[in-house]
């Protein structure tokens, strides 16, 4: 990962960030505010670094190891990536869109509960946490689609995880909650003649 850690964060305009004296990055962008607790050993620098393109300087968050241990390693790739997760959460934000396959399929959403019928003899109630929004669109002669949208990429993936277990697509007839675009393996029923 020490690659990845290597690489310089940068900025788009609108986006701030602060690094306490605690090691907490706070960032700061148009959708809202994120923060995360770094490791006391990775040095976190708000600074600038120099556009191999045009040779600008652009505003970029570096992040620093202080040995080549393997734990330093891991966790200055992971810092990286977290930081620059948060980054795009709050200037651009996440979306995630989960597909109802199955006859009488539905779904609705009324505030921050997420009502679905998934052919059981009860409805199911999601209930979503206060960073992630939900909408349900179904169209004529299809399938319902749930989209999340989060300034939190952790979270909002959580979500659609804890959602997908509510009923897992099976491999028969591919009847469940699966992510737009996700390839079901199916298998061959019992066919009908054979002995």
């Amino acid at each position: 990962m020490s690659r990845i850690g290597k690489l310089p964060v940068n900025l788009p305009a609108g986006v701030t960030v602060t690094v306490s004296p605690a090691n907490v990055v706070s960032v700061k962008g148009p959708l809202g505010e994120l923060s995360q607790k770094v490791d006391s050993d990775i040095k976190v620098e708000v600074g600038t670094h120099k556009d191999t393109h045009t040779g600008e300087e652009i505003p970029a968050v570096l992040v620093s190891r202080p040995t080549n241990q393997p734990r330093h390693r891991s966790l200055h790739g992971l810092y990286r990536a977290l930081i620059n997760n948060m980054v795009i959460g709050v200037s651009k934000g996440y979306e995630i869109k989960q597909e109802l396959v199955g006859v009488g399929f539905k779904a609705e959403v009324k505030g921050q509960v997420l009502e679905m019928n998934l052919g059981y003899s009860h409805d199911t109630h999601f209930l979503l946490p206060a960073e992630v929004t939900a909408t349900a669109v179904t169209e004529k002669k299809g399938y319902p689609i749930v989209t999340f949208k989060s300034i939190d990429k952790q979270l909002i993936g959580q979500v659609a995880a804890k959602m997908r277990t509510l009923r897992k697509p099976e491999p028969y007839k591919g009847k469940g909650i699966k992510f737009v675009g996700e390839q079901i393996r199916r298998k061959a029923g019992k066919s009908a003649g054979a002995k």
